[in-house]
């Protein structure tokens, strides 16, 4: 992406607003560095907040940075226009006027005390010539359930895991360092990735409490990447990285205006992220853009032998901003999995637009190309998480060491049951209970659960249904409008169908197609194992066909 013409004159506004946000006061450098603050401290921003006429200021969308995404950043840094420590005090900033006051988002569940000096190394690095790659420099918001090694927790949301730190970085995390990111701090989630209680509310968690919806403050985020959802969506990051085992990415993502990216498993690795299940479970971008997403996926690829999954990703790794093409529709073979599609009247109008957007950019729409919808794969499916929860979880409580509070998934349910009052307010542990009872990976039970998994998803499903049309990829709606957040009664899903890539492993990616009423909604694009490059063409053609995405404007409710 090139640096828009008109960006000087932006970054003149921006300059006065740099002035009046800096809570501490912080000089300005001259105009011809731009946007280059003397040594503002951000742990003072942090903690002492911005005053009034700051979150103003900090809010209006004329501010020169408003959804600046990776490539003009760093075009803007390139140039000596901006630096990476100005680019973390303003997310410092916004967030301070925003998270825990203004609209009260509630999205950011730690932020990073080395936020700074993070960013203060990698201008020192780019003054002396190195430049690691697209992300050198870039703030980021990840998922407080990925393993950091620094001054920040690794929780899933839990007090039970609040005062143990973790003895090592993620592998993406890793990759994340070694790509010159600045890792700002981490995102509340509902609470263990929403695999605690069949009555749970997204974007809850007994450490975070509850995130709220940019758009309309009483909707839900979903889950279980709300508070990267609800963060990149109020702009408090350039990207952000969630994670799912079935609809943590894309439905967060969808419902607060996002691209977001499953890969398929094992293209990122998993290792140090806080598991449910092994076949499932991968993390991937949440970002404002296309082009966002395919930058920060690519950036962090890579074999771990931490996570055997990551090997069979030889060969299929890719810089996936080579497939940023603007006419990557015209040709393509698209199935409508209409089954799976028609199940809200205002997404059902949006579908339909976004069909006659493909056609237009030159698509071939095949529809229907449905999936099927087998009574067993639920079963199954639940089967396979039970299990493989109970033996990861408590796989992942050995890695964290001696310090850790727990040790066990039956020591987590011991736990929460004496710590109900500030754990379990509003719904329980069903799930916990229920998945204690599986027994080891070797059941017979286990394995004949997960081949009708791989049988339904793959073999009679996403590869027949895209064999039988010759499609590049099925479409179908990411989500419904985002519902009212009860805490009492619960979540209260109508739509949206993320089963069928989350349970296959395949990749999936969803691009906002519209509104209904001032509500995202979602487009998702599915394609088979390792379609990633294929995937991001055809969403990226969309994104530019359609233009879809509006910004939050945080309204207090509807009507």
């Amino acid at each position: 992406m090139s640096v828009p013409p008109d960006t000087d004159r932006r970054l003149a506004v921006s300059r006065r607003e740099f002035v009046a946000l800096t809570a501490t006061g912080a000089a300005m450098a001259s105009a011809a560095s731009g946007l280059v603050p003397t040594n503002a401290d951000a742990a003072s921003v942090r903690n002492d907040g911005a005053s009034d006429a700051a979150a103003r200021l900090v809010h209006r969308r004329e501010d020169a940075l408003f959804e600046s995404g990776v490539a003009e950043l760093s075009a803007l840094m390139a140039r000596g226009a901006l630096t990476s420590r100005a680019l973390t005090e303003r997310y410092l900033q916004r967030i301070a006027a925003m998270d825990k006051q203004g609209p009260v988002i509630n999205a950011v569940i730690e932020l990073n005390p080395d936020a700074a000096a993070i960013a203060d190394a990698m201008d020192a690095e780019r003054m002396a010539g190195k430049v690691r790659g697209p992300l050198h420099g870039i703030p980021v918001l990840i998922k407080d359930n990925i393993d950091s090694a620094d001054q920040m927790r690794t929780t899933a949301g839990s007090l039970a895991l609040a005062d143990s730190p973790a003895p090592r970085d993620a592998f993406i995390v890793q990759r994340l360092r070694g790509a010159g990111a600045v890792l700002l701090g981490k995102t509340n989630l509902s609470e263990w990735a929403n695999y605690r209680s069949t009555r749970s509310t997204s974007g809850w968690s007994g450490r975070g409490g509850l995130t709220r919806n940019p758009y309309v403050l009483d909707r839900n985020t979903s889950g279980s990447s709300a508070g990267t959802g609800a963060a990149l969506s109020a702009d408090f990051a350039t990207i952000g990285i969630g994670t799912e085992t079935d609809g943590s990415i894309i439905s967060p993502s969808g419902i607060c205006g996002l691209v977001g990216i499953k890969p398929t498993v094992g293209l990122w690795s998993r290792s140090g992220i806080i598991p449910i299940s092994a076949s499932q479970d991968t993390a991937g971008p949440m970002c404002r853009t296309v082009a966002d997403a395919a930058a920060l996926l690519g950036a962090l690829t890579g074999v771990d032998p931490r996570d055997s999954a990551t090997n069979a990703s030889r060969g299929h790794t890719a810089d996936y901003t080579t497939y940023l093409k603007a006419g990557g529709l015209r040709g393509a073979r698209i199935g409508v999995a209409r089954a799976q599609a028609e199940f809200n009247p205002d997404v059902d109008a949006a579908l339909e637009t976004a069909i006659a957007a493909m056609k237009y950019a030159g698509a071939v729409i095949v529809d229907p190309a449905s999936l099927p919808k087998p009574d067993e794969l639920e079963r199954a499916e639940r089967t396979v998480l039970d299990y493989e929860f109970k033996a990861g979880l408590n796989a992942y409580f050995s890695s964290r060491g001696a310090t850790v509070a727990v040790k066990s998934l039956a020591e987590l349910i011991a736990w929460n049951e004496r710590e109900k009052t500030d754990e379990m307010p509003w719904f329980g542990q069903e799930i916990f209970l229920r998945a204690q009872k599986s027994g080891p990976l070797t059941d017979k039970k286990y394995r004949d659960a997960r081949a009708t998994c791989l049988r339904l998803t793959r073999t009679q499903g996403i590869n027949a249904v895209m064999t039988k049309h010759r499609l590049d990829a099925l479409i179908l709606p990411s989500n419904q409008p985002a519902w009212t957040t009860d805490l009492l009664n619960g979540d209260h899903f109508t739509g949206g169908d993320t089963t069928y890539a989350a349970v296959a492993g395949y990749p999936s990616i969803t691009v906002p197609m519209g509104t209904a009423h001032g509500l995202p909604v979602g487009l998702s694009f599915i394609g088979r194992a390792w379609s990633e490059g294929t995937l991001v063409t055809l969403a990226f053609g969309f994104e530019q066909a359609t233009k879809a995405r509006r910004a939050p404007t945080f309204l207090t409710t509807l009507g």
